[in-house]
Protein backbone atom coordinates (compact mmCIF):
# COMPACT_ATOMS: atom_id res chain seq x y z
CA UNK A 1 0.00 0.00 0.00
CA UNK A 2 2.97 2.65 0.43
CA UNK A 3 4.21 1.90 -2.92
CA UNK A 4 0.93 3.64 -4.26
CA UNK A 5 1.99 6.81 -2.20
CA UNK A 6 5.36 6.84 -2.98
CA UNK A 7 4.24 6.73 -6.82
CA UNK A 8 1.89 9.34 -6.00
CA UNK A 9 4.83 11.18 -5.07
CA UNK A 10 7.25 10.35 -7.27
CA UNK A 11 4.73 11.19 -10.17
CA UNK A 12 3.80 14.93 -9.08
CA UNK A 13 7.72 15.51 -8.21
CA UNK A 14 8.16 15.05 -11.69
CA UNK A 15 5.60 16.53 -13.57
CA UNK A 16 6.84 19.30 -11.26
CA UNK A 17 10.13 19.27 -12.63
CA UNK A 18 9.03 18.87 -16.03
CA UNK A 19 5.94 20.55 -16.50
CA UNK A 20 6.69 24.24 -16.09
CA UNK A 21 5.16 26.23 -19.08
CA UNK A 22 2.20 26.82 -17.22
CA UNK A 23 1.88 28.05 -13.92
CA UNK A 24 -1.97 26.53 -13.08
CA UNK A 25 0.10 23.40 -14.03
CA UNK A 26 2.80 23.54 -11.92
CA UNK A 27 0.32 24.66 -8.81
CA UNK A 28 -1.73 21.32 -9.69
CA UNK A 29 1.23 19.17 -9.67
CA UNK A 30 2.34 21.06 -6.32
CA UNK A 31 -1.27 19.95 -4.98
CA UNK A 32 -0.55 16.70 -5.90
CA UNK A 33 2.52 16.33 -4.35
CA UNK A 34 0.84 17.48 -0.68
CA UNK A 35 -1.76 15.07 -1.45
CA UNK A 36 0.58 12.00 -1.52
CA UNK A 37 2.71 13.67 1.53
CA UNK A 38 -0.82 13.34 3.55
CA UNK A 39 -1.55 10.02 2.74
CA UNK A 40 1.97 8.93 3.29
CA UNK A 41 1.97 11.05 6.86
CA UNK A 42 -1.56 9.33 7.05
CA UNK A 43 -0.51 6.02 7.47
CA UNK A 44 2.35 6.74 9.23
CA UNK A 45 1.04 8.16 11.96
CA UNK A 46 -1.86 5.98 12.03
CA UNK A 47 0.32 3.07 13.66
CA UNK A 48 2.69 5.56 15.95
CA UNK A 49 1.75 8.95 16.39
CA UNK A 50 -1.40 11.44 17.10
CA UNK A 51 -3.30 12.79 14.31
CA UNK A 52 -2.53 16.24 15.64
CA UNK A 53 0.20 16.96 13.34
CA UNK A 54 -1.89 16.04 10.24
CA UNK A 55 -4.44 18.63 10.77
CA UNK A 56 -1.55 21.30 11.18
CA UNK A 57 -0.36 19.41 7.82
CA UNK A 58 -3.89 20.28 6.11
CA UNK A 59 -4.04 23.56 7.34
CA UNK A 60 -0.71 24.21 5.55
CA UNK A 61 -1.55 23.05 2.45
CA UNK A 62 -4.47 24.72 2.24
CA UNK A 63 -2.60 27.95 3.10
CA UNK A 64 -0.49 26.89 0.24
CA UNK A 65 -3.23 26.30 -2.21
CA UNK A 66 -4.85 29.63 -1.43
CA UNK A 67 -1.51 31.76 -2.13
CA UNK A 68 -0.92 29.85 -5.45
CA UNK A 69 -4.27 30.84 -6.41
CA UNK A 70 -3.94 34.22 -5.18
CA UNK A 71 -0.85 34.60 -7.23
CA UNK A 72 -2.23 33.16 -10.38
CA UNK A 73 -5.11 35.35 -10.13
CA UNK A 74 -2.73 38.72 -9.86
CA UNK A 75 -1.13 37.12 -12.98
CA UNK A 76 -3.25 36.66 -14.90
CA UNK A 77 -4.69 40.11 -14.25
CA UNK A 78 -1.47 41.74 -14.72
CA UNK A 79 -0.01 39.65 -17.94
CA UNK A 80 -3.01 38.12 -19.33
CA UNK A 81 -1.75 34.66 -19.60
CA UNK A 82 -0.43 32.29 -16.68
CA UNK A 83 2.72 30.89 -19.25
CA UNK A 84 5.51 31.39 -17.63
CA UNK A 85 8.12 33.35 -19.40
CA UNK A 86 10.99 36.05 -19.25
CA UNK A 87 7.95 38.60 -17.57
CA UNK A 88 7.58 35.96 -14.96
CA UNK A 89 8.60 37.29 -11.22
CA UNK A 90 9.17 41.07 -12.47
Amino acid sequence: MMEIYFFFFFFSFLTLIFIRKHFLMSLLSLEFLMIGLFFFFFFFFFFFFDFYFLVIYLIFSVCDGVLGLSLLVYLIRSIGNDYMTNNFMC
